[in-house]
């Protein structure tokens, strides 16, 4: 739930008062009584604290630990925010390409701000004369270091004032993004422009560029015909294909979490899986501009299920020549070779049969655990689990794809390259 503006303005001036509820077990079994026990000391704000107090313990999973416990945020900021790590790969990607002014102009809490501002004190460039934006509040100026200007802005006043709590040293304003308001000298051919519009309608989650709101065509209107270059964070399952730009599809330790679409400007390719591990700090890119492998052949000692990314971005078949890999069939994602990508999951195989047979050849090796990955064959896994009833005291993975028209199944280690 959000914060009211008298919710917030207590939490921000009480700082020590989030300690009290974070110290708090605040389960289900128990939040009758925290609450009880908060109402004591700080009457109807309570409610506050323990929405503050959740969204921190819910923000572990997008956000630094640091961030996490020291953030002014709602669940409803937190579920809508982009993962730290992608927020801080695009900052670099930005800097990268010389970008020197960047708007966000739906900055909710602060995110997106955070990681241009690292990016920038991270940069080593020199840091030119603060540029504040029009109508910010005193004492907040820009950042500069890589990037000249880092300027914030949401519609929802209380998203800004805990962006302005969050990320002190970047000016937040309360805007439209189709209204902004900003000057012309701010908004000029050389910004960028960040947006995130909503990727859900009373309908459900949005699928097509045409349903997003702002609308792509409104954003455009806005910015695009005015020479000035967007990034668009969309939802990972939109339909991009009438794009006219790059769009990146990003994933977080193997689950997609965004596509970006941005505009030619800012283009260096057509599209690009971006693969980025928070645990592993490993990063991969994938492009349309590196070569592909045309080759499709029969099975070899491994099978790798390429990254989300990759799939959904369309790079199956650049990835495989990246790799040293191969498809089984064409109109499948399944790769196979010779070994497993560096920090990849891969399946080493064992054996292959028609899947007919499969449940034979799972008793013959004594296995009673298994599971079960599928592309092109009509199969629901855990129903096909409970049917099979094994009772085996082995393991194994076992990949189930259609090759030609037949369904075969690999009986497979599961393994790590």
């Amino acid at each position: 739930m959000s914060l009211t503006a008298s919710e917030l303005s207590f939490v921000l001036a009480h700082p020590s008062s989030l300690s009290d509820a974070a110290s708090l077990p605040l389960t289900k079994k128990s939040m009758v009584a925290d609450v009880a026990h908060l109402k004591e000391t700080y009457g109807d704000n309570a409610r506050a604290l323990v929405e503050v107090a959740l969204a921190r313990r819910s923000a572990v999973a997008k956000f630094s630990a640091a961030r996490a416990e020291q953030w002014i945020m709602d669940s409803d900021s937190v579920q809508q925010a982009t993962p730290q790590v992608v927020a801080e790969f695009r900052a670099a990607h930005l800097l990268s390409l010389g970008v020197r002014d960047v708007v966000d102009v739906t900055c909710s809490v602060g995110t997106e701000l955070a990681a241009l501002a690292a990016a920038a004190a991270g940069s080593g460039q020199a840091a030119p004369a603060a540029l504040a934006a029009p109508s910010a509040p005193s004492g907040q100026a820009g950042v500069g270091a890589g990037f000249q200007r880092i300027i914030g802005g949401d519609l929802d006043p209380q998203r800004v004032r805990m962006a302005r709590q969050n990320v002190p040293d970047v000016p937040a304003i309360v805007m439209d993004a189709l209204r902004p308001a900003l000057s012309a000298s701010v908004l000029a051919p050389g910004t960028v422009v960040l947006a995130d519009p909503a990727r859900r309608t009373s309908s459900g989650r949005v699928t097509k560029l045409s349903d997003l709101r702002p609308r792509l065509e409104d954003l455009a209107a806005v910015y695009n015909e005015q020479g000035i270059d967007t990034a668009i964070k969309c939802a990972p399952g939109i339909d991009y294909t009438e794009f006219d730009g790059q769009v990146d599809v990003v994933s977080v330790d193997g689950n997609v979490k965004e596509a970006c679409l941005y505009t030619p400007g800012l283009s260096q390719c057509g599209r690009r899986a971006v693969m980025l591990g928070v645990a592993s700090g490993q990063q991969e890119i994938i492009d349309d501009h590196m070569p592909e492998q045309d080759k499709v052949a029969e099975v070899g000692k491994y099978i790798v299920d390429p990254d989300g990314a990759v799939v959904r971005a369309g790079l199956v078949r650049h990835y495989a020549a990246k790799h040293g890999l191969w498809q089984l069939d064409e109109r499948i994602a399944y790769l196979t070779g010779p070994a497993v990508p560096p920090g990849r999951r891969g399946f080493e195989v064992l054996e292959q049969v028609p899947f007919k047979h499969l449940r034979k050849a799972l008793v013959a090796r004594g296995i009673g655990a298994v599971e079960i990955l599928v592309r092109g064959v009509d199969i629901n896994p855990d129903e096909v689990r409970k049917k099979w009833k094994l009772k085996g005291s082995e393991e194994a993975s076992v990949v189930v794809t259609r090759i030609g028209d037949k369904a075969w199944a690999f009986i497979c280690r599961a393994v790590r390259g």
